[in-house]
């Protein structure tokens, strides 16, 4: 490939990169199992499809059951702070697959990265945040009559795509795919808790037992956070706004404070919630002096940096991904990863085997908009059923776990209404 067809930081990564890629793959049974279906069926033959995403050693392999479908795919990073140099260096080299993504890059080159995704004329995308589809909606609708639909992987993107629905802007139809049971009740919850508490350990190296740690929001993510925090000997509070999710962290065994009355007492914050400024300016007036605030949501508005930077007299950074901003009285408050996703920011994001699930959901989540876009309304659609029944079915056998099935009677008795009592 001619360099102006890919932008990465430096191609003589690309072989530590490649034996991450496969270091993954072996935690990936499922996806190993659709590559092998995609080969002989080749689902995706003639689709073109641009990719916003984490650019992760577990994409690289979603990336590749997509091209071993027949797609003609190009990859574009979803975060500043989330491309893995060397995985997106053996993408280009090893496999062929253009990418546009280098760890750290300005806002100005993240767009342009996006742009460049999008000269790929994609009928197909593939979204983590709704950056894309936000795009052609915005910036180049000259391209969506081009688009056959898309799919979106989180909940913040979710959000987004839903408001555009409500407001009847979108103008093809999307693939929820972060509602489907077999991603958010263990992407969400198993990956999101385990990268987000490594992502903090890596960037802070401080112990977590007996420290009093904050989660913003009791949504499936932050239960993870909660729940991976605890189990580190973490005194876990949670704030909420939602009266029913509250009462379920309670009934979990932990506090739940508003954010005002909890940032006085924590040593970390933890915001996943999808909102803007769930840590804000009278947060930080009232945190004690060492507090480390962090984030795991999609975007880093959740936490208000520019009010931080106001505050603050002087900014260190004592250790990579850790910044910390002195105040005028003498308290320092430690922001990690730029206020971005922590567990992408200063770890490596979620293991393999749980996004394994994910990217399954993906992939034919791709090929079922390809196949059914055309008949489909420009609204936000769920993961169809059997496809999440399928993705669960393939986990469990690649793990050795055999469950029961209904007998004709069993079912009979389920679909009637003359039995009683």
């Amino acid at each position: 490939m001619a360099k102006k067809d890919f932008d990465i930081k430096d191609m003589n990564l690309a072989e530590q990169g490649r034996w991450k890629i496969d270091w993954a793959l072996k935690e990936m049974p499922v996806m190993r199992s659709l590559m092998d279906r995609f080969a002989k069926e080749r689902p995706l033959d003639g689709v073109k499809m641009s990719g916003c995403l984490h650019i992760t050693t577990e994409t690289a392999n979603l990336a590749r059951a997509l091209q071993i479908a027949g797609a003609d795919i190009v990859l574009t990073a979803s975060n500043p702070l989330s491309t893995q140099d060397d995985t997106a260096a053996a993408l280009v080299s090893v496999f062929e697959i253009p990418v546009f993504a280098i760890k750290g890059e300005d806002n100005a080159t993240y767009y342009q990265h996006l742009n460049a995704a999008l000269d790929h004329r994609p009928n197909v995308t593939m979204d983590d945040g709704a950056d894309l589809v936000s795009m052609l909606h915005k910036d180049r609708t000259s391209q969506i009559g081009d688009i056959i639909g898309s799919t979106e992987e989180t909940t913040t993107g979710i959000i987004r795509l839903r408001a555009m629905a409500a407001d009847g802007a979108l103008r093809f139809p999307v693939i929820a795919v972060n509602d489907a049971d077999t991603k958010h009740l263990f992407d969400n919850r198993y990956g999101t808790g385990q990268s987000t508490v490594d992502g903090i350990v890596r960037a802070t190296n401080i112990l977590l037992a007996g420290k009093v740690f904050v989660v913003a929001g009791y949504g499936w993510c932050s239960r993870g956070i909660a729940m991976r925090a605890r189990g580190m000997g973490a005194n876990v509070i949670v704030t909420e706004v939602d009266p029913l999710k509250a009462l379920e962290a309670v009934m979990d065994g932990f506090r739940v404070l508003p954010m005002f009355d909890a940032a006085p007492q924590a040593d970390f914050i933890c915001s996943a919630t999808g909102d803007k400024h769930v840590v804000d300016k009278h947060h930080f007036e009232v945190m004690k002096d060492g507090c480390c605030v962090a984030n795991s949501g999609h975007f880093n508005v959740e936490i208000n940096i520019p009010a931080l930077e106001e505050m603050s007299v002087e900014k260190r950074q004592p250790r990579p991904f850790v910044e910390e901003f002195q105040l005028a009285d003498g308290r320092n408050i430690r922001l990690l990863g730029e206020g971005r996703l922590i567990n992408l920011a200063a770890a490596e994001g979620h293991p393999a085997a749980v996004m394994d699930m994910s990217f399954a959901n993906q992939a034919l989540s791709a090929v079922y908009v390809f196949q059914n876009g055309k008949n489909l309304e420009n609204k936000v659609y769920s993961v169809p059923e059997e496809i999440d029944r399928e993705i669960a079915r393939f986990k469990l056998k690649a793990m050795g776990i055999n469950i029961d099935v209904l007998t004709p009677e069993q079912e009979s008795y389920l679909n009637s209404w003359q039995e009683g009592t």
